[in-house]
């Protein structure tokens, strides 16, 4: 891997072939869930074969990035940023209703889902920020202008009525770590995920009713200073105005399923039936898988098509169903060999900006990995992101593809970077 080729070292195949496996069980999955016949056809017209020219069109378009110049993509990363920010804004108004949200720009039976490609864009506008010489990610001036990098894309996808995409992006704060952000951050957002699920079962009066109690038990029982306690009641104050927030956000910004599916993955509202009925097929399907699996094309729920987007956000039970504990398992340890490997990449670049591109590749994949097998065992809410490199979708996988080897042309590139200040 250390040989060079002109001047620039070589592809990193270890991370190339942990792509192509992923990509080859994805298909088998898609194939599987969406036709699921032992006599295999090239049929362009079904989702098994539509992916096959979406992997055709994700592999050209990463040997394409290795034919271009990186300092490209460093020079106008804040374009890419600007151009997928006003893509995310028009498609509110110009794009195409799906699922109950405003996401896809449709032109014939193509579609193009902004939000997808937004994530490079915000990975490189991150990377060129933070890897500025003046940055300093302990100030707070620096942290605000930061934080609006990610929030924006944030808001913009809430309006179109997709906020489990929204979600994503918060993933890119844990990028900003390893760049110096102060860990006090990380506590507050644990408290804040603790505040929400406490707010969501027990209600906003509820909660500030606790709060004051709790902040009349320590000032009347625990000493403190003058100062300390003055202190102490602007944090419960902004408590209170944090769980009212929650409130009103799930309240009034929320759509009434998206709601429902928190609720259900709580154990706060049973709906076997209804937003419940995904999740308890999904782990029907896994749990009948066993230990081995009934085989490939062999699973009664993926040939049943019992488990509802079991190509796209669910494509993972077919994979459990078929190949069991072993074959989820193999999978798993695809991904977390990729995520070690990236892990890897990132701390060999000697360009501050490689190194955080890459924790950002790092970041989103990891989120999609994570989120999505959850949610098809009921360990967080159904939120529809796709399962990188395994769900059926053109944006998805070209955008996963494009993300990862853009890391691996800045890669082939270190050896002419200058070490940067670690």
């Amino acid at each position: 891997m250390s040989e060079k080729i002109y001047g620039q070292s070589r592809v990193d195949g270890i991370t190339v072939l942990l792509y192509l496996l992923l990509v080859f069980c994805g298909f088998l999955a898609i194939y599987s869930s969406s036709h699921g016949s032992d006599n295999f056809s090239f049929d362009f017209s079904t989702k098994y074969g539509k992916q096959i020219i979406w992997i055709a069109i994700s592999i050209t378009l990463g040997a394409v990035l290795f034919l271009m110049d990186v300092r490209f993509f460093e020079a106008f990363s804040y374009t890419f940023f600007i151009a997928w920010m006003l893509l995310l804004f028009l498609v509110i108004f110009f794009g195409k209703e799906v699922n109950g949200a405003r996401s896809w720009f449709a032109i014939g039976s193509f579609r193009l889902q902004p939000a997808e490609f937004a994530k490079l864009g915000v990975a490189l506008a991150l990377s060129r920020y933070v890897s500025d010489i003046d940055t300093d990610m302990k100030s707070l001036r620096y942290q605000l202008i930061t934080a609006g990098i990610i929030l924006l894309p944030i808001a913009l996808i809430v309006l179109q009525g997709d906020a489990g995409s929204g979600l994503v992006f918060f993933s890119f704060i844990m990028v900003l770590y390893r760049e110096g952000l102060s860990g006090s951050i990380l506590v507050i957002g644990i408290i804040a995920v603790i505040l929400s699920v406490l707010t969501f079962a027990f209600g906003f009066i509820a909660m500030i009713a606790a709060l004051i109690i709790l902040g009349g038990i320590i000032t009347a029982f625990i000493y403190t200073n003058t100062r300390q306690l003055k202190i102490f009641w602007l944090v419960i104050l902004a408590c209170i105005g944090f769980t009212k927030a929650v409130d009103f956000g799930f309240s009034n910004v929320l759509q009434e399923h998206q709601q429902k599916r928190i609720l259900v993955m709580l154990g706060l509202l049973e709906d076997p039936q209804g937003l419940g009925y995904n999740v308890n097929q999904s782990k029907i399907a896994i749990g009948s898988g066993g230990f081995w699996g009934k085989g490939y094309l062999q699973g009664t729920q993926t040939k049943g098509d019992f488990v509802p987007e079991q190509h796209t956000d669910f494509i993972f039970t077919s994979i459990g169903e078929e190949f069991g504990w072993v074959g989820s398992t193999v999978v798993i340890i695809i991904f977390v060999l990729l995520f070690l490997r990236i892990s890897m990449l990132a701390e060999r670049q000697r360009s501050k900006y490689s190194r955080v591109y890459a924790y950002c590749v790092l970041s989103v994949l990891f989120f999609h990995f994570l989120i999505n097998i959850a949610m098809t065992i009921n360990l967080a809410p159904v939120i529809g992101i796709p399962l990188p490199f395994f769900s059926y979708g053109g944006s998805s996988l070209i955008s996963f593809t494009v993300l990862l080897f853009l890391l691996l042309r800045l890669d082939t590139n270190r050896e002419n970077e200058l070490d940067s200040d670690y």
